[in-house]
């Protein structure tokens, strides 16, 4: 059987000593969000996460979401958990307090995102959906529309959902065909169908709001012409309780290859009443604003679920026993060494460690920028942490779910033939993580919104400041006794990820699959670069906790070799996607059609 325990303490290093977490009680708002405080609501989520969830993960896989008559039911104990869920105030804890929320920090609720994915990536769903439609609504919605929905949404006892896809209009939302056609009264009348609607129907909350893209009867046509409507399953009654059913039905659930347990629905809206959210034509403003907090959060995804198979692996490499070191038994008295001494498993195994450790600093860096992007006083600030929020989105969402995946894999390989059987989970972590690479737009369009749009945003100013902050610390550590190495390393994918920068410019203007074919590479270079980057400073922070006389010595001894292994087993690999972007789209598109 699987087992899951919380990283806490290499979370509290990350948070304490790598990223200041103190630095959010000096926010406004955030003045009792102490790091003391902080340590003991995420103590407390992660036994939630441990004794509540964990143990629901794979009866829940096993069991799956039931549909009769419209109406879905979740598996065993999810109902159960979700109510202490809620009672708990998990759904409120980075909610606005007007509206019955606890205010705490993004950066709280970007951690515990990563334990629930951990635990129970399909129970994470159905709060997560929740917590993207208060996000829109605060952001778009009128006070009349928040004041009647957001605490319902905070408190946890209404759901939500982001209604985008169209069985015709995957990616390409401009070609949706859902109607909204005004009524009298001021609310919208709603037609069309929605597919893989995730938390579309189920049993865990009384009501559930969707948030669903349609166009107006005098829309322009594309993107433009697309506006966002609040449809929820029950119209509420002027006192807040549950009125009519409206026009929106579950038509079925898809049989999925992972996260069984959240229920993935056709979504049918018949003349459904709706609320517009925001202005007319400007939907996709306000969908943004879910959309790219889905896609952090499914960048946590990937890293929750590489962390739990790791966790796995590792203690099957630590017990089994099978053949004998190279250089020697190492456990002679017994009748074969753990697989641990094999040099293949344990360069598996770093590989996973340094990227989960490296990719866990790098989102909570962009978590803590989010907290500043909104809170921070000065304006200059703000403008610096929202440049590395929108850079890092695509990075995060794709760079982190590709590794993820790669990781369970290897996680898998590691326990051989048993990580193909169900008992030991891995088998269910590797289903679970591949969904992560597709939705909320693919790892592709992840890849060309970088190249496309992040890079060349305010003339190039979001990808310049990524690079000083890189070559700052480069700078530092370079003149460092001990850290030289690394900087070394680092500062060559620097290079290369500078040199790759430069030649997508020049050649994008001439021929744009330029851009297209080398996106996914160059994507992956940045992000290795960006992890890179992280672990320059954990190796930093690290040797000065050593040179201080650190109690936890083993844990810093610890980074700094887990560090080596990075820059000296993963960060290569930098050099062969730049080699692969100047091989240019050439040998991409060269064939036709009908030679493939």
């Amino acid at each position: 059987m699987p087992a899951f325990h919380a990283p806490l303490d290499d979370i509290r290093y990350l948070l304490h000593d790598v990223h200041d977490i103190g630095q959010l009680a000096a926010l406004p708002g955030f003045e009792e969000a102490t790091p003391e405080m902080i340590d003991e609501v995420l103590r407390g989520g992660a036994r939630f996460c441990e004794e509540v969830l964990f143990p629901l993960n794979q009866s829940g896989d096993a069991e799956g979401v039931h549909l009769a008559n419209g109406i879905v039911t979740t598996p065993a104990g999810f109902k159960e958990a979700y109510q202490r869920y809620t009672a708990d105030g998990w759904t409120a804890i980075s909610a606005e307090p007007t509206y019955g929320g606890t205010g705490l920090p993004e950066m709280v609720r970007f951690v515990m995102e990563e334990l629930l994915c951990s635990a129970n990536l399909s129970f994470s769903m159905y709060p997560g959906l929740s917590h993207g439609a208060y996000s829109a609504l605060m952001s778009h919605g009128s006070e009349e529309l928040k004041q009647r929905f957001l605490p319902r949404l905070i408190d946890g006892s209404w759901g939500g959902t982001m209604c985008l896809t169209e069985a015709h209009a995957g990616t390409d939302l401009g070609i949706l065909t859902t109607r909204a056609v005004p009524n009298a009264d001021g609310t919208h009348a709603i037609t069309g169908q929605k597919i893989f609607i995730s938390a579309g129907e189920h049993d865990l909350t009384a009501n559930i709001v969707h948030l669903v893209l349609a166009k107006l009867p005098d829309a322009p046509s594309g993107t433009k012409g697309i506006s966002l409507f609040l449809v929820p399953k029950f119209l509420p009654t002027a006192d807040g309780g549950l009125g009519a059913r409206n026009g929106v039905t579950c038509g079925s659930v898809e049989h999925k290859m992972g996260i069984k347990a959240s229920a993935t629905c056709v979504l049918d809206f018949d003349q459904a009443t709706g609320w517009m959210v925001g202005e007319p034509h400007k939907g996709m403003r306000a969908m943004f604003v879910m959309m790219n907090g889905a896609r952090l959060a499914v960048g946590l995804q990937g890293l929750g679920l590489s962390e739990v198979a790791y966790q796995n692996a590792r203690a099957y490499a630590r017990e089994r026993l099978q053949g004998r070191s190279l250089t020697g038994p190492k456990h002679p008295d017994g009748v074969a060494d753990p697989i641990l001494v094999h040099p293949d498993v344990r360069k598996g195994l770093l590989r996973i460690k340094s990227l989960n450790e490296g990719m866990r600093s790098l989102a909570y860096a962009v978590g803590i920028r989010i907290d500043l992007e909104h809170r921070h006083p000065d304006p200059a600030v703000r403008q610096d942490a929202a440049d590395l929020v929108a850079l890092m989105t695509p990075v995060i969402k794709a760079f982190l779910t590709d590794r993820g995946f790669e990781n369970t894999n290897i996680a898998l390989q590691t326990l051989g033939g048993h990580g193909y059987i169900k008992e030991y989970g891995i088998e269910q972590y590797v289903r679970d993580a591949r969904i992560a690479q597709i939705y909320e737009g693919t790892n592709a369009v992840q890849a060309l919104d970088l190249v496309g749009r992040k890079l060349p945003m305010e003339g190039g100013r979001l990808v310049r400041r990524f690079f000083e902050l890189v070559k700052t610390d480069v700078d530092a550590a370079a003149a460092v006794a001990g850290l030289e190495e690394f900087a070394k390393a680092l500062g060559a994918s620097l290079y290369q990820l500078q040199k790759a920068t430069m030649l997508l410019a020049e050649r994008g203007f001439a021929n744009p699959d330029e851009v297209g074919a080398a996106a996914t590479e160059y994507l992956d270079l940045m992000g290795y670069t960006a992890v890179g980057w992280q672990w320059l400073r954990m190796a930093t922070v690290s040797q000065q906790q050593l040179a201080a006389g650190a109690e936890d010595r083993r844990f810093h001894e610890a980074k700094l070799k887990t560090a080596r292994f990075y820059f000296g087993r993963v960060l290569p690999g930098t050099a062969a996607l730049l080699t692969a972007i100047q091989a240019g789209s050439a040998p991409v598109m060269a064939l036709s059609a009908d030679e493939f």
